[in-house]
């Protein structure tokens, strides 16, 4: 199976199912002398790690990240970066195949059992192998080192939406995003969502939910036109996450209700001599290019597929049949998926920032002389 790398200056490869001994993955080109500490990047991890409420699924994981390669360490603890490949392994210690055996022949309506199936004549049953959120992990690692190549530049992610529940943009606070489990910047909405998914989950049944994710700080300049934009490789970063059926950069799709006097983000001079937008429609992205205001991206992630109500199906074989997914399973995948989209948002924007330094080596001046 091919397609396991993505970046291009700064490269992530990742390896390991849900179910085998271990996940791990190779962070390749990250400069040397980038400083960081193992904490730092365990704590991205606290984040996703699964069973930490009663809304995720209950899989009792550590997630305790392993460094091999890629990091000289000092005296005081602190790991310095080599400029080599960075090598992650992080251990699967609580998997329970044997939940998956009875639907081995089955394929789960929602997942991609018959998708693989097809493709490549076999699939992994257990948890989904190669296509379950577990490879999630190794992203997340990956992001907290690629947050390290970015001095100055702040990448925030929180749960906008749960079915039909949306946040009070008015009570937006993202000190409340850590305070909830459920990554929420709305306290009222993040009680509601609790009373929901408590009922979804008694249940056995599951809701999607949107992602917003924000990188503030971001200088004018990184992507290029047409076929390396920023919202290109954002938006495809996005869509890789397990789940993910929508992408919208800015307004996204609300913007074809908008009128053009409406849409376009005019500009003044601000007391400071650089130009100061007057809106942010464009989500901080022009011509595939950023422009130095906010990158603004929303993500969609379905309804978890393993769910206790019964769905009609086929097997392998051909027959129809009936099935039941039990084992342990997240009633709002999109939850946990927050630290991902920051994650994912991090790593492009490291590997966008390494490919302007090695193309212009120093931004030209601004404003252009006359």
């Amino acid at each position: 199976m091919s397609f396991n790398t993505f970046g291009q200056l700064f490269r992530v490869t990742t390896f390991g199912e849900s179910h085998g001994p271990a996940i791990g993955g190779v962070v390749d080109g990250c400069p040397p002398g980038i400083r960081f500490r193992l904490e730092e990047v365990q704590a991205a991890l606290d984040r996703r790690r699964p069973g930490q409420s009663r809304f995720t699924t209950q899989r009792r994981e550590p997630d305790q990240v392993k460094i091999l390669s890629g990091t000289i360490e000092g005296e005081s603890g602190e790991l310095t970066t080599t400029g080599t490949p960075i090598a992650l392994l992080i251990e699967n210690v609580d998997q329970r195949s044997k939940d998956y055996s009875a639907i081995s022949e089955s394929y789960r309506p929602g997942h991609a059992d018959y998708a693989y199936d097809r493709k490549y004549g076999l699939r992994d049953h257990r948890g989904g192998g190669r296509s379950s959120a577990r490879e999630t992990a190794i992203r997340v690692a990956a992001g907290a080192i690629a947050a390290k190549v970015l001095p100055g530049i702040t990448v925030r992610a929180a749960l906008v939406q749960m079915g039909e529940l949306f946040v009070e943009r008015g009570r937006w606070n993202w000190g409340e995003v850590d305070r909830n489990p459920f990554f929420c910047p709305d306290a009222d909405a993040a009680q509601q969502m609790a009373e929901y998914l408590d009922g979804l989950r008694k249940s056995g049944s599951s809701v999607g939910a949107v992602i917003e994710v924000v990188a503030e700080g971001v200088p004018p300049g990184l992507g290029a036109p047409i076929y390396g934009k920023l919202d290109a490789d954002l938006a495809a970063a996005f869509m890789s996450i397990n789940a993910v059926k929508g992408v919208e950069i800015g307004e996204g799709f609300a913007s074809a209700t908008l009128t053009g006097e409406a849409n376009a983000d005019e500009m003044r001079m601000g007391n400071d001599g650089q130009p100061l937008f007057l809106s942010n429609h464009a989500g901080g992205i022009l011509g595939g290019i950023s422009t130095g205001q906010a990158i603004v991206a929303r993500f969609a992630v379905k309804p978890t597929s393993s769910i206790l109500t019964p769905r009609r199906t086929v097997t392998r074989y051909g027959e129809d049949a009936e099935i039941v997914t039990k084992g342990r399973h997240d009633p709002c995948v999109g939850i946990r998926a927050v630290p991902v989209g920051e994650a994912m948002m991090a790593c492009v924007l490291a590997d966008h920032a390494l490919r302007a330094r090695a193309q212009l080596g120093t931004p030209p001046q601004w404003p252009l002389p006359r």
